[in-house]
C-alpha cells in the first residue's frame, strides 16, 4: 500500500513504508462493493464502453491485456493487488505483503473465507496455479514476471520469486487474476460462463459483444446493490451518444471534447473528467529500413502539429504529452517539448536520405481515434511524406501490433499499475521486441529502476530512461488523456477511473 497520490505529481514512498503499512492494514477490509444490498432485482444498468469485449480470459496471449478484457475481468475475477482510483495500492485476496532484504522474494498472506461463485473456496494452489497458466498462456501482461516463480509456502501464504530484484512487484499484480486451479490453457468453453471470486458473475456473453452481469451472492466484501449490469460494444461515438440521450444506457465513458458541452447542460446527466493514466503513443517500427535512423524518426514527430490538432480535438481531456507515461503515473519526469517545425522536419528528412516515395503504414484500432490519426497524415503529407491509414480490428490489430506488422502505431496506452515498471520496463527492453528498437544503455536504467527499494530513485531513473526513449524518438508521444464519464442523475457511487476501468460494484439505482 502507499500513501495518496498528489495530483500532477509522481508518488515517492519507500518500499519499506509500503509493506510497513500493508502489514499494519492486514486485517482491514478491501471492499469497494455495496455492502448488504444483496444484488436483488429492479436495480439494473446498462453501459456502453469504448472499447470492445471481445475475450473474458485476463491471460488471453492475445486478448489478455485489452481494455475491455480489463473491465470485465474486475468484474468477474478477484486479484492479489487492486489499485485505488487514486494509484494507491488496496489488498484483495492478500491481505499483507512484504519483501524480504532484496526485494527478490514477495510473500503474499491470503484472505481466508473467499469463495468462488460455484461455492468452492479459494485456496493457495489455485492462486499459484493462476500464476503458472498465466506465464505459460504468454499473455502480453506476463511479460512482467519473465522467470518468476510463485510457490504456496502455507494454506494462507504464497511467495513471489523474482528473477531480480523488483519493488514494483505489488504494482503489477494489479494486472493478475485469480482462477480455479483447475483451469489449464486457454479453453474457450471455461469463459462462456467463467467461475470467479469477483462481485459479478457472468449471466450472458454473447457473439455480439454483450456481457450480462449479476451480483455473485457470495463475495467476500458483500453483493454489489445492481441486480444486474449489461455491458454492450458500441464502438461508434454516435451510437453511445443516442443511447445515453434515450436512456438506453446509463453510463457512457471516453466522450469527446466537441460533445461535452451539450451533455453538461442536460439537467439529467451528470458529467465528470479524471485524469489519466493513459498517453496516445506513437511508435515507430525502428527495424523497418526507413525508420532506423533517429533523426529520421525525430524529423516525422517534429512534422506534426500536434498542440493545433490537440486543440482542435481534445482541448479539455487533452494536454500535450511531456513524458513517454502521464503524470499521474510513478516514474513520470517531463521532457523537453518537440518543437512543430515542418521546414526543418522536411531538411532533416532530406539530409538523412529519406526516400519520400516510401509509403508508411500507420495502424490502429477504434473509430475514434481516426480524426487524430487523419490529422496527423495530413500533417506528414505537408512535407512530402507519404501514409497509408490502416483502421483495423482489434483482434487483427493486436496481432499485427505483436508481429510488427506496420511502421507506425497508434495507441492510447494506459497503465493500470501506475506504475512505469508496468509500461517502460516492460515494453522498451532490447528483449521485449515491441517496436524494434534495441539500447543497451536504456536497458540498463530500466533493471535499476526496476530493482531499486527507494522510490525516489526509481523516479530518477525513469527520468533517465524516459529522456533516451524521448531524445531517440522511439515514438511520437504526442497527448496525455483526460477521461470524460456521463452518467445518469438516477445511478450513484460512480467513481471515475483514471484507465477506463469503472467499478460497477461500487454503484447502485437511486431508490432501489
Amino acid at each position: 500500500m502507499t500513501r495518496p497520490l498528489a495530483s500532477g505529481r509522481p508518488r515517492h514512498a519507500a518500499l519499506a513504508l509500503i509493506a510497513a503499512a500493508a502489514i499494519a492494514l492486514s486485517g482491514c477490509s478491501a471492499a469497494t462493493g455495496g455492502g448488504t444490498g444483496g444484488g436483488t432485482g429492479g436495480s439494473e444498468i446498462t453501459v456502453a464502453g469504448t472499447y470492445p469485449i471481445d475475450n473474458l480470459d485476463p491471460a488471453s496471449p492475445l486478448a489478455g491485456s485489452a481494455t475491455g478484457t480489463q473491465l470485465a475481468a474486475q468484474a468477474i475475477f478477484s486479484r492479489l493487488m487492486r489499485p485505488r482510483p487514486d494509484g494507491s495500492l488496496q489488498g484483495d485476496l492478500a491481505t499483507a505483503w512484504k519483501p524480504d532484504a532484496s526485494a527478490t522474494q514477495w510473500t503474499f498472506t491470503l484472505r481466508q473465507g473467499v469463495k468462488f461463485s460455484d461455492g468452492k473456496p479459494v485456496t493457495a494452489d489455485d492462486v499459484v496455479a493462476s500464476f503458472k497458466r498465466f506465464i505459460e498462456l504468454k499473455s502480453t501482461s506476463s511479460a512482467n514476471f519473465t522467470g518468476y516463480t510463485m510457490t504456496a509456502t502455507s494454506p494462507t501464504e504464497v511467495v513471489l520469486k523474482a528473477a531480480k530484484p523488483d519493488a514494483a512487484v505489488p504494482y503489477k499484480l494489479a494486472i493478475f487474476y485469480v482462477l480455479p486451479g483447475s483451469l489449464t490453457g486457454e479453453n474457450p468453453a471455461f469463459f462462456k460462463n467463467p467461475v470467479g471470486s469477483g462481485p459479478f458473475k457472468v449471466e450472458k456473453f454473447d457473439a455480439a459483444g454483450t456481457l450480462v452481469l449479476v451480483p455473485n451472492p457470495g463475495y467476500y466484501a458483500g453483493a454489489p446493490r445492481l441486480g444486474r449490469v449489461t455491458i454492450r460494444k458500441m464502438p461508434e461515438l454516435a451510437a453511445r451518444m443516442t443511447a445515453l440521450r434515450t436512456g438506453e444506457v446509463d453510463l457512457i465513458w471516453g466522450i469527446p471534447d466537441d460533445q461535452l458541452a451539450e451533455l453538461q447542460r442536460d439537467s439529467n446527466l451528470k458529467v465528470e473528467t479524471v485524469p489519466s493514466t493513459a498517453v496516445f503513443t506513437m511508435w515507430f517500427n525502428s527495424s523497418v529500413p526507413a525508420l532506423k535512423e533517429a533523426k529520421v524518426r525525430r524529423a516525422l514527430w517534429q512534422a506534426v502539429d500536434f498542440a493545433t490538432i490537440i486543440k482542435r480535438l481534445y482541448p479539455q481531456t487533452g494536454t500535450l504529452a511531456d513524458a513517454p507515461v502521464s503524470p499521474v503515473t510513478l516514474g513520470h519526469v517531463p521532457q523537453e517539448p518537440v518543437r512543430y517545425d515542418p521546414d526543418a522536419a522536411k531538411a532533416a528528412l532530406k539530409a538523412a536520405g529519406f526516400d519520400f516515395a516510401t509509403k508508411l503504414r500507420l495502424q490502429f484500432a477504434n473509430a475514434e481515434f481516426r480524426p487524430f490519426n487523419q490529422a496527423i497524415v495530413s500533417d506528414l503529407q505537408k512535407i512530402g511524406v507519404q501514409v497509408d491509414l490502416l483502421e483495423k480490428e482489434q483482434a487483427v490489430f493486436t496481432k499485427d501490433l505483436l508481429a510488427l506488422n506496420w511502421d507506425i502505431n497508434f495507441q492510447q496506452l494506459s497503465n493500470p499499475t501506475f506504475d512505469s515498471a508496468n509500461t517502460l520496463g516492460r515494453l522498451y527492453p532490447c528483449a521485449a521486441k515491441r517496436n524494434g528498437y534495441c539500447n543497451p544503455e536504456l536497458d540498463k536504467l530500466l533493471a535499476a529502476a526496476g530493482a531499486s527499494p527507494d522510490a525516489d530513485e526509481r523516479v530518477k531513473l525513469y527520468g533517465e530512461a524516459s529522456k533516451i526513449i524521448w531524445r531517440d524518438a522511439v515514438g511520437m508521444f504526442p497527448m496525455a488523456v483526460k477521461y470524460a464519464y456521463v452518467w445518469n442523475h438516477r445511478v450513484t457511487g460512480v467513481t471515475p477511473d483514471p484507465n477506463g476501468l469503472p467499478d460497477f460494484a461500487g454503484m447502485q439505482v437511486s431508490g432501489s
